[in-house]
């Protein structure tokens, strides 16, 4: 965690860029020195100054020794001296033991973070004494390389400028370290990464060269060619693996580089295997859709040749209907989520329904207002029926022979509660009838009805309007697979 807002006006754009890199990065810091590392920024011009903690990261390779989040704490004038000294002569400073605290004891490295030959802050690293083992082979590897890395932040060479941002997937010490010299062989190498390179067929490296050759792999000799970060994607033997290497330098001289190398292979086939999935549901909401236009063609077809107006207008009805889910398909043949936003549903079904539906005598302005909403697929293709068949029986019934008050006007507006999805269907046209009995008009609100009630568990209202036009007020329950909010 950090907030580095409050320090826009004691350090610079570029002052405070630096500082940001160093945390986006420093987990590996953490992770190396086994330890919790603290940011502390002093009052600017002040020799003995309050410090206040702009971030704190804990290790993962260690306990951490504070109970809560230090981000926010203040040290007065004097309480953390070693502070002032490392900032002051822009050197590490080893700060011994302090004081007691309600925690426990603390002991403390300092390492000034130098920018253009300034210290903008002080990095402390703290942990109890208490703690401290006889130190294994890799516990004093990882120490010396958080001291190395250490030298290069006190002589503002780090965090390098211009360094890809960390990503999910981006190596942790935990996953595996190596260490290599000045020459690009490798002087250590920790059991994980050596597990993860047996795995690509990569037997003892220690002393050895990696590179191009062993893991196909251009990074490595670029690190130490170019002295800058750099992190790659390898596939060998059927093992994917994520490689960041980070050069050492000290002065003007590069000592070594330091590798982290994950083992993503699981990943990227769980990635593979989503895709090859997607790829498939896509597909087959393709050949849906072009199976429900075939069957709506040969229903049109048929429709031409029947006398009777009353079964040409019921095969007409089907094909509107059948269109209106093909819609549906045709938008999840492109985007395969578990769920759809529905104003890219209603608007290719308006324009379906005022293209069939509306006379060269007439002309409806269709509007749609309201939330944005997302709904499971399956919902959906429920709605889009159910929206068609009212906007159909609005121009059927509400606009027909009926001269509208001003312009033919159709409103369409989603909003919500903190229960329910609610969905008006709106216009100016003649209204419901002082008896009315949905059984007159048909299947289709027959159908709306069903799906509703049925398929998603709401209920609707059908009401009459001042001057003139009807509403139609839907509510369709929050279920925990399409909340949106």
């Amino acid at each position: 965690m950090n907030d580095l807002t409050a320090l826009g006006k004691h350090l610079s754009k570029d002052e405070l860029s630096h500082l940001d890199d160093l945390i986006r990065s420093w987990d590996l810091l953490a992770d190396l020195s086994f330890a919790d590392l603290l940011l502390c920024v002093a009052e600017p011009n002040i020799p003995v100054s309050p410090y206040t903690v702009v971030a704190h990261v804990r290790p993962t390779t260690s306990r951490s020794i504070y109970r809560t989040n230090m981000e926010g704490m203040v040290f007065d004038p004097g309480e953390r001296p070693f502070l002032d000294q490392a900032r002051e002569t822009l050197e590490s400073i080893d700060g011994g033991l302090l004081s007691q605290t309600n925690v426990e004891r603390i002991r403390t490295l300092c390492i000034p973070v130098n920018f253009n030959g300034k210290a903008i802050a002080v990095l402390s690293r703290d942990f109890s004494p208490d703690d401290q083992r006889v130190a294994g082979e890799l516990e004093m590897t990882y120490f010396s390389l958080f001291r190395k890395l250490g030298i290069m932040i006190s002589q503002g060479k780090y965090p390098f400028k211009g360094v890809q941002a960390e990503t999910e997937f981006t190596p942790r010490v935990s996953d595996g370290v190596i260490e290599l010299d000045a020459n690009g062989y490798v002087r250590f190498a920790s059991p994980n990464s050596v597990s993860v390179l047996s795995r690509m067929q990569v037997g003892q490296v220690e002393g050895k060269r990696l590179g191009v050759e062993e893991l196909k792999c251009e990074s490595i000799p670029l690190i130490l060619s170019t002295q800058r970060p750099q992190s790659d994607e390898i596939s060998v033997a059927g093992q994917t693996v994520t490689l960041k290497g980070i050069p050492l330098i000290e002065g003007t001289e590069m000592t070594g580089a330091l590798l982290l190398i994950r083992d993503i292979s699981e990943l990227r086939r769980r990635d593979n295997l989503i895709r090859s999935k997607d790829s498939t549901i896509a597909e087959i909401h393709h050949r849906v859709k072009n199976n429900l236009q075939t069957i709506s063609s040969l229903l049109h077809l048929q429709s031409r040749r029947l006398v009777a107006e009353e079964a040409q207008e019921a095969i007409n009805d089907s094909v509107r209907r059948i269109r209106s889910i093909a819609v549906v398909h045709e938008i999840l043949s492109h985007n395969p989520e578990a769920s759809i936003c529905f104003d890219d549903v209603i608007k290719p079904l308006v324009r379906l329904v005022s293209e069939g539906l509306t006379s060269p005598e007439i002309t409806i302005d269709f509007k749609v207002e309201g939330d944005t909403v997302n709904f499971p697929s399956a919902e959906t293709t429920a709605l889009a029926v159910i929206l068609n068949e009212l906007l159909q029986n609005t121009i059927q019934h509400g606009f027909k022979d009926f001269p509208a008050q001003g312009n033919p006007e159709v409103t369409i507006h989603f909003s919500s509660t903190s229960e329910n999805f609610l969905i008006t269907v709106t216009d100016n046209g003649r209204g419901l009838p002082e008896i009315f009995d949905e059984k007159n008009f048909g299947l289709g609100l027959t159908i709306v009805r069903n799906l509703i009630e049925t398929d998603l568990g709401g209920n609707m209202e059908l009401l009459s309007r001042e001057p003139s036009g009807t509403v139609a007020l839907i509510r369709i329950p929050k279920f925990a697979e399409n909340l949106s909010d």
